[in-house]
This record gives C-alpha cells, structure tokens and sequence, in this order.
C-alpha cells in the first residue's frame, strides 16, 4: 500500500514553503510563484495557524474586488486544517480530498509538521503505481519473471 510517507519521499527533501499570517496576500502570492507552490503553510511561532492557496485568492480577493496589496493572509486563510501521518494510505488522503473538499493535506508525525501533500502528489503516486503493477504483469505474462521450476 502505497502511503503519505512515500509520497513525501518521492517528492524529496524539499523545504516546506510557509508564510506569517500578518504578511499580505501580495507577499503570499509572490513567495508561492518564487516556490512554484499553489498553496503555502501559514505558520506563526512555529505552529501551523492555517492554509492559503491559488484557489484562496481567487474566491476570496479576486472575485470580491478586494486588493491583495491591502489585505492580510490571516484573512483570507482557511483555518479548518484536515492533516495526516506518514502513516496513511494515499487512498486515505484521496478520500479525505473528496470529502473534505481540499487539496492540501498537512502532514505531521509526532506532532511535528513534517510536509505538505497535494492532490497532485497522490494523483502521481498512484499513477506512478499503476505503472509500476502494469510493467510486472506485462513481464510476468511474457515471462519475465521465473518461474519456481526454472529455479530448480
């Protein structure tokens, strides 16, 4: 089964992109272009305050007419964080997802923020699987694979 932690260890050792809450939606968008990141972490005095992603700012300062110069992130971030372990199974996360209504899941072991997962990650994860399980059974009908008696 594949899980949240292997999807952390597919996309690498990468920094965990996150903003303070009293930055502005400006500075916010800016940080997630530099990070190529559609959502970033907003974390106050090392704990995780809330989310705010591309969806965010287009529901919530484009399509209300407000400036993102003027407006602060803890405004506009969601704040209702759904989070899960390393140990979870993608299909976990793909559930909460639906459910939930979200792209982003925290990720934290120990209570320790340890990474961010997207529906990205899980749909490549999965794919990545698939693949994975196609090119096995392709070798194992061709023969690829050995067969017991060959062994003996």
């Amino acid at each position: 089964m594949l899980t949240v932690k292997d999807l952390l260890l597919r996309k690498g050792r990468k920094k965990i992109v996150s903003i303070d809450p009293d930055a502005t939606v400006y500075e916010a968008l800016h940080t997630m272009k530099e990070n190529n990141v559609g959502a970033l972490l907003i974390i106050d005095n090392e704990e995780l305050r809330g989310i705010f992603s591309e969806r965010d700012y287009a529901r919530k300062i484009a399509l209300t007419g407000k400036s993102g110069r003027d407006t602060f992130v803890k405004d506009v971030m969601v704040t209702k964080l759904i989070s899960v372990t390393p140990e979870n199974g993608v299909e976990h996360c793909m559930n909460l997802m639906t459910e939930q209504r979200v792209r982003h899941l925290p990720v934290f072991e120990n209570k320790k923020l340890v990474g961010i997962v997207s529906i990205g990650d899980v749909v490549k994860g999965v794919i990545d699987e698939q693949k994975t399980t196609i090119n096995d059974l392709e070798k194992y009908i061709s023969g690829g694979f050995l067969s017991r008696d060959s062994l003996q």
